[in-house]
Protein backbone atom coordinates (compact mmCIF):
# COMPACT_ATOMS: atom_id res chain seq x y z
CA UNK A 1 0.00 0.00 0.00
CA UNK A 2 2.86 2.36 0.74
CA UNK A 3 4.35 1.79 -2.71
CA UNK A 4 0.97 2.41 -4.35
CA UNK A 5 0.57 5.65 -2.37
CA UNK A 6 4.02 6.81 -3.39
CA UNK A 7 3.28 5.98 -7.02
CA UNK A 8 0.06 7.98 -6.92
CA UNK A 9 1.81 10.94 -5.28
CA UNK A 10 4.59 10.84 -7.87
CA UNK A 11 2.06 10.64 -10.69
CA UNK A 12 0.14 13.61 -9.31
CA UNK A 13 3.33 15.66 -9.10
CA UNK A 14 4.22 14.73 -12.66
CA UNK A 15 0.70 15.68 -13.79
CA UNK A 16 0.90 19.06 -12.05
CA UNK A 17 4.33 19.77 -13.56
CA UNK A 18 3.19 18.79 -17.04
CA UNK A 19 0.01 20.90 -16.85
CA UNK A 20 1.54 24.06 -15.34
CA UNK A 21 1.65 27.12 -17.61
CA UNK A 22 4.63 26.73 -19.88
CA UNK A 23 5.23 23.21 -18.64
CA UNK A 24 6.26 20.30 -20.80
CA UNK A 25 2.67 19.18 -21.25
CA UNK A 26 1.18 22.54 -22.12
CA UNK A 27 1.98 22.35 -25.80
CA UNK A 28 -1.03 20.31 -26.87
CA UNK A 29 -0.43 16.85 -25.45
CA UNK A 30 3.16 15.98 -26.45
CA UNK A 31 3.46 13.17 -23.96
CA UNK A 32 6.03 10.46 -24.31
CA UNK A 33 4.75 6.88 -24.15
CA UNK A 34 5.67 6.40 -20.50
CA UNK A 35 4.10 9.69 -19.45
CA UNK A 36 0.92 8.77 -21.30
CA UNK A 37 0.75 5.33 -19.66
CA UNK A 38 1.35 6.78 -16.18
CA UNK A 39 -1.21 9.52 -16.68
CA UNK A 40 -3.81 7.02 -17.94
CA UNK A 41 -3.07 4.53 -15.15
CA UNK A 42 -3.52 7.22 -12.53
CA UNK A 43 -6.82 8.39 -14.02
CA UNK A 44 -8.16 4.81 -14.09
CA UNK A 45 -7.23 4.27 -10.44
CA UNK A 46 -9.09 7.42 -9.40
CA UNK A 47 -11.96 6.53 -11.71
CA UNK A 48 -12.50 3.29 -9.80
CA UNK A 49 -13.05 5.27 -6.60
CA UNK A 50 -15.22 7.90 -8.30
CA UNK A 51 -17.50 5.26 -9.84
CA UNK A 52 -18.47 3.84 -6.46
CA UNK A 53 -19.27 7.31 -5.12
CA UNK A 54 -21.34 8.28 -8.13
CA UNK A 55 -23.30 5.03 -8.14
CA UNK A 56 -24.12 5.67 -4.49
CA UNK A 57 -25.16 9.27 -5.25
CA UNK A 58 -27.40 8.08 -8.09
CA UNK A 59 -29.12 5.40 -6.01
CA UNK A 60 -29.76 7.86 -3.18
CA UNK A 61 -31.14 10.52 -5.50
CA UNK A 62 -33.32 8.13 -7.50
CA UNK A 63 -34.76 6.56 -4.34
CA UNK A 64 -35.92 10.02 -3.23
CA UNK A 65 -36.59 11.63 -6.60
CA UNK A 66 -39.13 14.15 -5.35
CA UNK A 67 -36.83 15.43 -2.62
CA UNK A 68 -33.87 15.54 -5.02
CA UNK A 69 -35.85 17.70 -7.45
CA UNK A 70 -36.97 20.02 -4.64
CA UNK A 71 -33.37 20.53 -3.50
CA UNK A 72 -32.33 21.29 -7.08
CA UNK A 73 -35.18 23.80 -7.46
CA UNK A 74 -34.11 25.55 -4.27
CA UNK A 75 -30.58 25.92 -5.66
CA UNK A 76 -31.91 27.35 -8.93
CA UNK A 77 -34.21 29.81 -7.15
CA UNK A 78 -31.37 30.84 -4.86
CA UNK A 79 -29.39 31.93 -7.91
CA UNK A 80 -32.33 34.11 -8.95
CA UNK A 81 -32.63 35.65 -5.47
CA UNK A 82 -36.07 34.08 -4.98
CA UNK A 83 -37.47 31.86 -2.27
CA UNK A 84 -40.30 29.62 -3.45
CA UNK A 85 -39.58 26.25 -1.85
CA UNK A 86 -42.90 24.70 -2.86
CA UNK A 87 -42.86 23.41 -6.49
CA UNK A 88 -46.60 24.12 -6.74
CA UNK A 89 -46.08 27.80 -5.86
CA UNK A 90 -43.16 27.97 -8.28
CA UNK A 91 -45.25 26.57 -11.15
CA UNK A 92 -48.15 28.88 -10.34
CA UNK A 93 -46.03 32.04 -10.34
CA UNK A 94 -43.87 31.26 -13.36
CA UNK A 95 -45.84 30.77 -16.60
CA UNK A 96 -44.74 28.36 -19.28
CA UNK A 97 -42.75 29.70 -22.23
CA UNK A 98 -42.08 27.95 -25.51
CA UNK A 99 -38.58 27.58 -26.87
CA UNK A 100 -38.03 28.73 -30.46
CA UNK A 101 -38.11 25.90 -32.96
CA UNK A 102 -34.58 26.65 -34.13
CA UNK A 103 -33.02 28.32 -31.11
CA UNK A 104 -30.11 30.69 -31.38
CA UNK A 105 -26.40 30.26 -31.66
CA UNK A 106 -25.35 27.71 -29.06
CA UNK A 107 -23.25 29.24 -26.27
CA UNK A 108 -19.64 28.17 -26.08
CA UNK A 109 -19.27 25.25 -23.65
CA UNK A 110 -17.44 26.05 -20.43
CA UNK A 111 -13.84 25.02 -19.93
CA UNK A 112 -13.87 21.67 -18.12
CA UNK A 113 -11.17 20.23 -15.88
CA UNK A 114 -9.72 16.92 -17.03
CA UNK A 115 -7.84 13.98 -15.61
CA UNK A 116 -7.48 12.87 -11.97
CA UNK A 117 -8.37 16.30 -10.55
CA UNK A 118 -11.82 16.19 -12.17
CA UNK A 119 -12.32 12.57 -11.13
CA UNK A 120 -11.24 13.29 -7.54
CA UNK A 121 -13.72 16.15 -7.39
CA UNK A 122 -16.45 13.85 -8.67
CA UNK A 123 -16.05 11.67 -5.57
CA UNK A 124 -17.53 14.49 -3.52
CA UNK A 125 -20.27 15.90 -5.74
CA UNK A 126 -23.19 14.58 -7.76
CA UNK A 127 -23.53 17.47 -10.23
CA UNK A 128 -24.20 16.42 -13.81
CA UNK A 129 -21.00 17.67 -15.52
CA UNK A 130 -19.06 15.04 -13.56
CA UNK A 131 -21.56 12.35 -12.66
CA UNK A 132 -22.63 11.65 -16.25
CA UNK A 133 -19.18 10.99 -17.75
CA UNK A 134 -18.07 8.94 -14.72
CA UNK A 135 -21.12 6.66 -15.02
CA UNK A 136 -20.58 6.41 -18.77
CA UNK A 137 -16.94 5.36 -18.37
CA UNK A 138 -17.95 2.71 -15.85
CA UNK A 139 -20.64 1.29 -18.15
CA UNK A 140 -18.28 1.30 -21.12
CA UNK A 141 -15.56 -0.58 -19.25
CA UNK A 142 -18.02 -3.18 -17.93
CA UNK A 143 -19.61 -4.03 -21.28
CA UNK A 144 -16.58 -3.47 -23.55
CA UNK A 145 -13.57 -4.42 -21.41
CA UNK A 146 -10.88 -2.93 -23.67
CA UNK A 147 -12.72 0.30 -24.48
CA UNK A 148 -10.75 2.37 -21.94
CA UNK A 149 -7.34 1.65 -23.49
CA UNK A 150 -5.07 4.72 -23.76
CA UNK A 151 -5.47 6.47 -27.11
CA UNK A 152 -8.04 3.82 -27.99
CA UNK A 153 -10.90 6.15 -28.97
CA UNK A 154 -11.19 8.34 -32.06
CA UNK A 155 -13.57 11.30 -31.75
CA UNK A 156 -15.38 13.08 -34.59
CA UNK A 157 -17.03 16.37 -33.71
CA UNK A 158 -16.83 20.04 -34.58
CA UNK A 159 -18.00 23.38 -33.21
CA UNK A 160 -17.09 26.72 -34.70
CA UNK A 161 -14.22 28.30 -32.77
CA UNK A 162 -14.38 26.02 -29.71
CA UNK A 163 -14.10 22.42 -28.66
CA UNK A 164 -17.20 20.56 -27.51
CA UNK A 165 -16.82 18.32 -24.44
CA UNK A 166 -16.20 14.69 -25.31
CA UNK A 167 -18.34 11.98 -23.72
CA UNK A 168 -15.38 10.92 -21.57
CA UNK A 169 -13.85 14.35 -21.02
CA UNK A 170 -12.44 13.58 -17.52
CA UNK A 171 -10.20 10.96 -19.18
CA UNK A 172 -8.40 12.83 -22.00
CA UNK A 173 -5.79 10.09 -22.44
CA UNK A 174 -8.57 7.95 -23.90
CA UNK A 175 -8.51 9.92 -27.16
CA UNK A 176 -6.10 9.64 -30.05
CA UNK A 177 -7.56 12.74 -31.68
CA UNK A 178 -5.99 16.07 -30.66
CA UNK A 179 -8.49 18.52 -29.22
CA UNK A 180 -7.34 21.23 -31.61
CA UNK A 181 -8.54 19.16 -34.57
CA UNK A 182 -12.12 19.92 -33.55
CA UNK A 183 -11.64 23.71 -33.51
CA UNK A 184 -10.42 24.38 -37.05
CA UNK A 185 -12.46 26.92 -39.06
CA UNK A 186 -14.58 24.51 -41.12
CA UNK A 187 -16.48 21.34 -40.30
CA UNK A 188 -15.22 19.54 -43.43
CA UNK A 189 -11.58 20.27 -42.52
CA UNK A 190 -12.13 19.19 -38.91
CA UNK A 191 -13.58 15.81 -39.90
CA UNK A 192 -10.73 15.26 -42.39
CA UNK A 193 -8.05 15.99 -39.78
CA UNK A 194 -9.78 13.84 -37.15
CA UNK A 195 -9.95 11.01 -39.66
CA UNK A 196 -6.21 11.26 -40.36
CA UNK A 197 -5.40 10.88 -36.66
CA UNK A 198 -7.90 8.03 -36.29
CA UNK A 199 -6.37 6.13 -39.22
CA UNK A 200 -2.91 6.36 -37.62
CA UNK A 201 -4.10 4.18 -34.72
CA UNK A 202 -4.66 0.63 -35.91
CA UNK A 203 -5.50 -0.52 -32.36
CA UNK A 204 -8.59 1.66 -31.88
CA UNK A 205 -11.28 0.21 -29.62
CA UNK A 206 -14.04 2.80 -30.08
CA UNK A 207 -15.32 5.40 -32.53
CA UNK A 208 -17.08 8.34 -30.89
CA UNK A 209 -19.06 11.14 -32.49
CA UNK A 210 -21.12 14.01 -31.18
CA UNK A 211 -23.88 13.07 -33.65
CA UNK A 212 -24.48 10.15 -36.01
CA UNK A 213 -24.29 12.60 -38.92
CA UNK A 214 -20.73 13.58 -37.93
CA UNK A 215 -19.51 9.99 -38.04
CA UNK A 216 -21.48 9.44 -41.26
CA UNK A 217 -19.81 12.46 -42.87
CA UNK A 218 -16.36 11.53 -41.56
CA UNK A 219 -16.63 8.09 -43.16
CA UNK A 220 -17.98 9.85 -46.24
CA UNK A 221 -14.65 11.68 -46.36
CA UNK A 222 -13.01 8.25 -46.33
CA UNK A 223 -15.12 7.28 -49.37
CA UNK A 224 -14.23 10.39 -51.32
CA UNK A 225 -10.61 11.01 -50.26
CA UNK A 226 -9.02 7.70 -49.23
CA UNK A 227 -6.16 8.09 -51.71
CA UNK A 228 -5.31 11.53 -50.34
CA UNK A 229 -5.60 10.25 -46.77
CA UNK A 230 -3.20 7.41 -47.59
CA UNK A 231 -0.72 9.91 -49.00
CA UNK A 232 -1.00 12.05 -45.86
CA UNK A 233 -0.27 8.99 -43.70
CA UNK A 234 2.69 7.98 -45.86
CA UNK A 235 4.23 11.49 -45.74
CA UNK A 236 3.26 12.39 -42.18
CA UNK A 237 1.83 15.67 -43.50
CA UNK A 238 -1.64 17.11 -43.98
CA UNK A 239 -2.81 17.80 -47.52
CA UNK A 240 -1.83 21.30 -48.73
CA UNK A 241 -5.35 21.60 -50.19
CA UNK A 242 -6.76 21.52 -46.65
CA UNK A 243 -7.57 25.07 -45.51
CA UNK A 244 -6.03 25.42 -42.05
CA UNK A 245 -4.46 28.33 -40.14
CA UNK A 246 -0.71 28.05 -40.50
CA UNK A 247 -0.09 27.74 -36.77
CA UNK A 248 -2.72 25.01 -36.45
CA UNK A 249 -1.26 23.10 -39.38
CA UNK A 250 2.22 23.28 -37.91
CA UNK A 251 1.10 22.02 -34.49
CA UNK A 252 -0.99 19.18 -35.92
CA UNK A 253 1.74 18.04 -38.31
CA UNK A 254 4.14 18.03 -35.38
CA UNK A 255 2.09 15.15 -33.96
CA UNK A 256 2.28 13.11 -37.18
CA UNK A 257 5.03 10.84 -38.47
CA UNK A 258 5.40 9.05 -41.84
CA UNK A 259 3.78 5.59 -41.80
CA UNK A 260 4.02 3.93 -45.21
CA UNK A 261 2.82 0.55 -43.90
CA UNK A 262 -0.40 1.98 -42.53
CA UNK A 263 -0.94 3.93 -45.76
CA UNK A 264 -0.60 0.71 -47.78
CA UNK A 265 -3.06 -1.05 -45.46
CA UNK A 266 -5.57 1.79 -45.93
CA UNK A 267 -5.32 1.53 -49.73
CA UNK A 268 -5.77 -2.24 -49.64
CA UNK A 269 -8.88 -2.14 -47.42
CA UNK A 270 -10.58 0.71 -49.30
CA UNK A 271 -10.17 -1.04 -52.65
CA UNK A 272 -12.07 -4.02 -51.17
CA UNK A 273 -15.23 -1.94 -50.70
CA UNK A 274 -17.08 -0.23 -47.89
CA UNK A 275 -19.16 -2.89 -46.16
CA UNK A 276 -17.58 -3.48 -42.75
CA UNK A 277 -14.64 -1.22 -43.57
CA UNK A 278 -14.43 0.14 -40.01
CA UNK A 279 -13.83 -3.32 -38.56
CA UNK A 280 -11.26 -4.06 -41.26
CA UNK A 281 -9.32 -0.82 -40.75
CA UNK A 282 -9.43 -1.17 -36.96
CA UNK A 283 -9.52 -4.93 -36.19
CA UNK A 284 -9.81 -4.41 -32.40
CA UNK A 285 -12.79 -2.04 -32.64
CA UNK A 286 -15.46 -2.90 -30.05
CA UNK A 287 -18.12 -0.18 -30.09
CA UNK A 288 -19.45 2.92 -31.82
CA UNK A 289 -20.39 5.62 -29.29
CA UNK A 290 -22.69 8.08 -30.97
CA UNK A 291 -25.63 10.36 -30.21
CA UNK A 292 -28.54 9.38 -32.44
CA UNK A 293 -31.41 11.73 -31.60
CA UNK A 294 -34.59 12.12 -33.60
CA UNK A 295 -33.73 13.23 -37.12
CA UNK A 296 -30.43 11.33 -37.15
CA UNK A 297 -31.98 7.86 -37.56
CA UNK A 298 -31.21 7.73 -41.28
CA UNK A 299 -27.46 8.13 -40.67
CA UNK A 300 -27.38 5.50 -37.95
CA UNK A 301 -29.14 3.01 -40.19
CA UNK A 302 -26.75 3.73 -43.07
CA UNK A 303 -23.71 3.20 -40.84
CA UNK A 304 -25.05 -0.08 -39.44
CA UNK A 305 -25.77 -1.38 -42.93
CA UNK A 306 -22.42 -0.49 -44.47
CA UNK A 307 -19.23 0.95 -42.94
CA UNK A 308 -19.93 -0.06 -39.32
CA UNK A 309 -21.65 -3.36 -40.08
CA UNK A 310 -21.38 -5.83 -37.21
CA UNK A 311 -20.43 -3.26 -34.55
CA UNK A 312 -22.64 -2.45 -31.53
CA UNK A 313 -23.85 1.15 -31.18
CA UNK A 314 -24.13 2.85 -27.81
CA UNK A 315 -25.83 6.22 -27.24
CA UNK A 316 -24.78 7.20 -23.68
CA UNK A 317 -26.64 10.42 -22.88
CA UNK A 318 -29.95 12.17 -23.37
CA UNK A 319 -29.87 15.95 -23.49
CA UNK A 320 -32.13 18.78 -24.64
CA UNK A 321 -31.74 22.56 -24.95
CA UNK A 322 -28.08 22.28 -23.98
CA UNK A 323 -28.81 20.44 -20.71
CA UNK A 324 -27.70 16.92 -19.82
CA UNK A 325 -30.78 15.10 -18.51
CA UNK A 326 -30.26 11.35 -18.50
CA UNK A 327 -27.82 8.48 -18.90
CA UNK A 328 -28.20 5.17 -20.73
CA UNK A 329 -27.26 2.42 -18.27
CA UNK A 330 -28.23 -0.38 -20.68
CA UNK A 331 -25.94 -0.35 -23.76
CA UNK A 332 -27.00 -3.89 -24.71
CA UNK A 333 -30.56 -2.73 -25.44
CA UNK A 334 -31.21 -2.12 -29.18
CA UNK A 335 -33.38 0.97 -28.51
CA UNK A 336 -31.71 3.55 -26.25
CA UNK A 337 -33.39 4.16 -22.89
CA UNK A 338 -32.31 6.85 -20.46
CA UNK A 339 -32.62 7.19 -16.71
CA UNK A 340 -33.60 10.80 -15.98
CA UNK A 341 -31.27 11.78 -13.15
CA UNK A 342 -33.12 13.96 -10.61
CA UNK A 343 -30.12 16.06 -9.61
CA UNK A 344 -29.25 17.22 -13.13
CA UNK A 345 -32.18 19.43 -14.18
CA UNK A 346 -35.57 20.42 -12.78
CA UNK A 347 -38.02 18.66 -15.10
CA UNK A 348 -41.76 18.91 -15.55
CA UNK A 349 -43.96 17.02 -17.96
CA UNK A 350 -46.99 17.94 -20.04
CA UNK A 351 -49.18 14.97 -21.08
CA UNK A 352 -48.72 14.60 -24.85
CA UNK A 353 -50.31 11.27 -25.71
CA UNK A 354 -53.83 10.55 -27.04
CA UNK A 355 -56.53 12.39 -25.11
CA UNK A 356 -54.08 14.94 -23.70
CA UNK A 357 -56.01 17.99 -24.99
CA UNK A 358 -56.88 20.78 -22.60
CA UNK A 359 -55.09 23.48 -20.59
CA UNK A 360 -51.41 22.68 -19.97
CA UNK A 361 -50.90 21.36 -16.46
CA UNK A 362 -47.53 19.85 -15.74
CA UNK A 363 -46.70 16.88 -13.54
CA UNK A 364 -43.44 16.43 -11.68
CA UNK A 365 -40.75 13.87 -12.35
CA UNK A 366 -41.87 11.61 -9.50
CA UNK A 367 -45.51 11.66 -10.71
CA UNK A 368 -45.26 10.53 -14.34
CA UNK A 369 -46.95 7.26 -15.30
CA UNK A 370 -45.50 4.26 -17.07
CA UNK A 371 -46.44 3.92 -20.73
CA UNK A 372 -47.49 7.58 -21.10
CA UNK A 373 -46.04 10.23 -23.41
CA UNK A 374 -45.06 13.69 -22.14
CA UNK A 375 -43.67 16.92 -23.51
CA UNK A 376 -40.60 17.98 -21.57
CA UNK A 377 -40.50 21.27 -19.63
CA UNK A 378 -37.19 22.52 -18.23
CA UNK A 379 -36.39 25.29 -15.78
CA UNK A 380 -33.53 27.51 -16.92
CA UNK A 381 -30.32 27.47 -14.92
CA UNK A 382 -31.03 31.00 -13.69
CA UNK A 383 -34.30 29.75 -12.16
CA UNK A 384 -36.28 32.53 -13.84
CA UNK A 385 -38.21 30.70 -16.56
CA UNK A 386 -39.94 27.41 -17.34
CA UNK A 387 -39.58 26.42 -20.97
CA UNK A 388 -41.46 23.93 -23.18
CA UNK A 389 -38.65 22.24 -25.09
CA UNK A 390 -40.78 20.57 -27.75
CA UNK A 391 -39.33 17.10 -27.01
CA UNK A 392 -41.83 14.28 -26.42
CA UNK A 393 -40.71 11.34 -24.26
CA UNK A 394 -42.35 8.03 -23.39
CA UNK A 395 -41.97 6.53 -19.91
CA UNK A 396 -40.87 2.91 -20.32
CA UNK A 397 -40.40 1.92 -16.67
CA UNK A 398 -38.84 3.14 -13.41
CA UNK A 399 -35.58 2.82 -11.53
CA UNK A 400 -36.53 3.43 -7.89
CA UNK A 401 -38.66 6.60 -8.21
CA UNK A 402 -37.02 7.88 -11.42
CA UNK A 403 -38.52 7.35 -14.88
CA UNK A 404 -36.65 5.55 -17.64
CA UNK A 405 -37.63 7.22 -20.90
CA UNK A 406 -37.17 6.99 -24.63
CA UNK A 407 -37.42 9.99 -27.01
CA UNK A 408 -40.46 9.85 -29.29
CA UNK A 409 -40.54 12.98 -31.46
CA UNK A 410 -39.72 16.67 -31.79
CA UNK A 411 -42.85 18.81 -31.95
CA UNK A 412 -41.04 21.49 -33.97
CA UNK A 413 -40.44 18.86 -36.65
CA UNK A 414 -44.10 18.25 -37.47
CA UNK A 415 -45.52 19.08 -40.91
CA UNK A 416 -48.89 20.81 -40.70
CA UNK A 417 -50.32 23.13 -43.34
CA UNK A 418 -53.95 22.58 -42.31
CA UNK A 419 -53.59 21.21 -38.79
CA UNK A 420 -53.10 17.63 -40.05
CA UNK A 421 -49.95 17.08 -37.95
CA UNK A 422 -47.52 14.69 -39.70
CA UNK A 423 -44.61 13.91 -37.29
CA UNK A 424 -41.10 13.61 -38.73
CA UNK A 425 -40.56 9.97 -37.73
CA UNK A 426 -43.82 8.86 -39.40
CA UNK A 427 -43.15 10.98 -42.48
CA UNK A 428 -39.78 9.21 -42.73
CA UNK A 429 -41.49 5.80 -42.74
CA UNK A 430 -43.87 6.93 -45.50
CA UNK A 431 -40.92 8.26 -47.52
CA UNK A 432 -39.08 4.94 -47.15
CA UNK A 433 -42.17 3.11 -48.44
CA UNK A 434 -42.27 5.36 -51.49
CA UNK A 435 -38.54 4.94 -52.18
CA UNK A 436 -39.01 1.15 -52.12
CA UNK A 437 -41.39 1.58 -55.09
CA UNK A 438 -38.73 3.31 -57.21
CA UNK A 439 -36.65 0.52 -58.85
CA UNK A 440 -32.94 0.79 -58.03
CA UNK A 441 -33.34 3.86 -55.80
CA UNK A 442 -31.77 4.18 -52.37
CA UNK A 443 -32.49 7.09 -50.03
CA UNK A 444 -29.36 9.00 -49.01
CA UNK A 445 -30.90 12.05 -47.30
CA UNK A 446 -33.93 14.31 -47.24
CA UNK A 447 -35.55 17.45 -45.83
CA UNK A 448 -39.01 18.93 -46.27
CA UNK A 449 -40.76 22.26 -45.80
CA UNK A 450 -44.24 23.70 -45.80
CA UNK A 451 -45.00 25.69 -48.97
CA UNK A 452 -45.75 28.84 -46.93
CA UNK A 453 -42.03 29.19 -46.23
CA UNK A 454 -41.48 29.83 -49.94
CA UNK A 455 -43.92 32.74 -50.03
CA UNK A 456 -45.08 33.81 -53.49
CA UNK A 457 -42.51 31.56 -55.20
CA UNK A 458 -44.60 28.49 -54.24
CA UNK A 459 -47.25 29.54 -56.76
CA UNK A 460 -50.99 30.16 -56.46
CA UNK A 461 -51.86 26.58 -55.50
CA UNK A 462 -53.16 25.03 -52.29
CA UNK A 463 -50.70 24.68 -49.39
CA UNK A 464 -48.51 21.61 -49.80
CA UNK A 465 -45.26 19.92 -48.78
CA UNK A 466 -41.98 20.60 -50.55
CA UNK A 467 -39.68 17.55 -50.25
CA UNK A 468 -36.01 17.44 -51.25
CA UNK A 469 -34.28 14.06 -51.52
CA UNK A 470 -30.84 12.79 -52.42
CA UNK A 471 -30.99 9.37 -54.04
CA UNK A 472 -28.44 6.79 -55.08
CA UNK A 473 -29.06 4.45 -58.00
CA UNK A 474 -31.36 6.66 -60.10
CA UNK A 475 -30.87 9.93 -61.96
CA UNK A 476 -34.48 11.01 -62.35
CA UNK A 477 -38.05 10.05 -61.49
CA UNK A 478 -41.21 10.22 -63.55
CA UNK A 479 -44.18 12.22 -62.34
CA UNK A 480 -46.00 8.97 -61.60
CA UNK A 481 -43.11 7.80 -59.43
CA UNK A 482 -42.96 11.13 -57.58
CA UNK A 483 -46.67 10.88 -56.87
CA UNK A 484 -46.08 7.61 -54.97
CA UNK A 485 -44.98 9.67 -51.95
CA UNK A 486 -48.27 11.55 -51.88
CA UNK A 487 -50.14 8.23 -52.14
CA UNK A 488 -48.16 6.78 -49.23
CA UNK A 489 -48.92 9.83 -47.09
CA UNK A 490 -52.64 9.52 -47.88
CA UNK A 491 -52.59 5.84 -46.90
CA UNK A 492 -50.66 6.50 -43.67
CA UNK A 493 -52.48 9.66 -42.53
CA UNK A 494 -56.28 9.65 -42.91
CA UNK A 495 -56.57 13.34 -41.96
CA UNK A 496 -54.07 14.26 -44.67
CA UNK A 497 -56.06 12.17 -47.16
CA UNK A 498 -59.29 13.98 -46.24
CA UNK A 499 -57.71 17.38 -46.91
CA UNK A 500 -56.21 16.12 -50.18
CA UNK A 501 -59.61 14.87 -51.40
CA UNK A 502 -61.18 18.23 -50.52
CA UNK A 503 -58.41 20.03 -52.41
CA UNK A 504 -57.43 22.13 -49.39
CA UNK A 505 -53.95 20.54 -49.44
CA UNK A 506 -52.11 20.23 -52.74
CA UNK A 507 -49.99 17.26 -53.85
CA UNK A 508 -46.45 16.84 -52.57
CA UNK A 509 -43.78 18.43 -54.74
CA UNK A 510 -40.71 16.19 -54.80
CA UNK A 511 -37.29 17.47 -55.89
CA UNK A 512 -34.04 15.55 -56.46
CA UNK A 513 -30.82 17.28 -55.35
CA UNK A 514 -27.20 16.77 -56.37
CA UNK A 515 -24.99 14.21 -54.63
CA UNK A 516 -23.36 15.69 -51.52
CA UNK A 517 -25.90 18.52 -51.19
CA UNK A 518 -26.92 17.58 -47.65
CA UNK A 519 -23.33 17.19 -46.48
CA UNK A 520 -22.69 20.71 -47.80
CA UNK A 521 -25.81 21.88 -45.95
CA UNK A 522 -24.50 20.44 -42.68
CA UNK A 523 -21.06 21.96 -43.28
CA UNK A 524 -22.66 25.38 -43.75
CA UNK A 525 -25.20 25.08 -40.94
CA UNK A 526 -23.07 26.54 -38.13
CA UNK A 527 -23.53 25.16 -34.61
CA UNK A 528 -23.82 21.37 -34.43
CA UNK A 529 -27.24 19.93 -33.72
CA UNK A 530 -29.59 17.14 -34.80
CA UNK A 531 -30.54 17.32 -38.46
CA UNK A 532 -33.66 19.45 -39.01
CA UNK A 533 -35.93 17.38 -41.25
CA UNK A 534 -38.60 20.08 -41.40
CA UNK A 535 -36.98 23.37 -42.39
CA UNK A 536 -38.35 26.46 -40.62
CA UNK A 537 -35.94 29.10 -41.97
CA UNK A 538 -35.51 30.37 -45.50
CA UNK A 539 -31.70 30.34 -45.58
CA UNK A 540 -31.27 26.53 -45.44
CA UNK A 541 -34.29 26.12 -47.73
CA UNK A 542 -32.76 28.40 -50.36
CA UNK A 543 -29.44 26.56 -49.95
CA UNK A 544 -30.97 23.17 -50.72
CA UNK A 545 -33.13 24.64 -53.52
CA UNK A 546 -29.94 25.80 -55.23
CA UNK A 547 -28.80 22.14 -55.39
CA UNK A 548 -31.95 20.81 -57.12
CA UNK A 549 -31.15 18.88 -60.31
CA UNK A 550 -34.59 17.47 -61.14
Amino acid sequence: MLLVGLAVALALLLWAWRCRPGGAGSGGGRWGPWGLVLRHWLALRVLGRAVGCQRWHLEQASAAARRSQERLLLRLLGRAGAAEPDPGVFRERRPLARRGSQGGEAPAPPALPTGPWALLRSCCTADSPLQGPVLYLDILSRVFPEALSPRGTARFSWARGCSLPAAAWPLPTLYCTPEEAGTVPSRAAALYVQLVFALRERALRALEAGLASELYDALGVLHASWEGLAQDLALGKLSPRLELPEGTRRRLEGLLAPDAARAAELRAECTRGWDGVAQRLWPRLQVVVVAEPSGEQLYGEALRESECRGLPFYCPFYGAAGALLGVNLWPEQPDPRYLLCPGWAFCEFLPAGPGAEGPPETVLLADVEQGQEYELVLTAQDGLSRCRIGEVLKVAEFHNQCPIVGPVRRLSQTLSVRGEGVPEERFYRSLCRAVAMWPGARLVDYVCAESSLLGASSGACAPHYQVFVELRGVRDLSEAQRYKLDQCLQEDFPVYKTFRLKGSIGPVRLHLVAAGAFRELRDAAGPPGPMARVLRERRPLHFIQSRVVS
